[in-house]
């Protein structure tokens, strides 16, 4: 248990917190969006976490294999989390089919990059990929804090909050397709690939076998 895996441990002790601060037990609320301050940066020193953790871990050469479990496994827990809380907390921007198509990608790429581990290959991130985990946060924090204020006010600047976490959890939604269509694509390549080298090697060891049973 080296620093890099202490912390992905401690984001996955994280969910049942944020899991509270998104309930109406929480005892901050209050006029000020008390809760809402509190808990859109929780999630955001969390999400933060998975960064730092993939970096120490590179860094200082302690990449484990429990690691390279529980990392993924944080990451699906805090955005599967979030999102269920999320329909309860404001029903009126996060729908039920966002919530499934979210939880139902993370599955898909689970059980994607478990085929492609027994198949002896992995499948990068891409940068769609990334680009949906920093909506993903964006997406998050915007509703949280739409919970409370629909606007910002800044003097002659107005911050649409509302707005912004509306137009987040749909471009979100949009993301989050391309980005399963492209892993599903890169997986399917690579399977493709695999599967006709094992054929070959399948088909090669059948024939040397067959010439050496050929009598002299």
């Amino acid at each position: 248990m080296n620093l890099p895996n202490s912390i992905t441990m401690g984001r996955i002790f994280s969910v049942p917190l944020l899991i509270w601060m998104l309930s109406p037990h929480f005892p901050l609320h209050g006029p000020n969006g008390e809760q809402e301050l509190f808990t859109s940066i929780f999630f955001i020193l969390v999400s933060i976490s998975d960064g730092v953790d993939g970096y120490l871990a590179r860094r200082r050469g302690q990449i484990t294999t429990i690691g390279m479990l529980l990392d993924p496994l944080a990451d699906k827990l805090l955005i599967t989390a979030a999102f269920i809380c999320l329909l309860q907390y404001s029903p009126d921007i996060v729908k039920p089919w966002i919530a499934v198509l979210v939880i139902g990608r993370e599955f898909l790429v689970t059980g994607l990059r478990s085929i492609a581990s027994t198949e002896g290959f992995t499948i990068e991130a891409s940068d769609v990929g990334k680009l949906k985990t920093v909506i993903q946060i964006v997406s998050v924090v915007a509703v949280i804090l739409a919970h409370r204020w629909d606007a910002w006010y800044f003097g002659w600047f107005i911050m649409p909050v509302r707005s912004v976490a509306v137009t987040a959890v749909y471009f979100m939604a949009l993301v989050s397709t391309i980005s399963a269509v492209d892993y599903f694509w890169a997986f399917w390549r690579k399977i493709d690939r695999a599967t006709a080298s094992r054929r070959k090697q399948d088909n090669d060891f059948v024939l040397s076998r067959k010439k050496k049973n050929i009598p002299a």
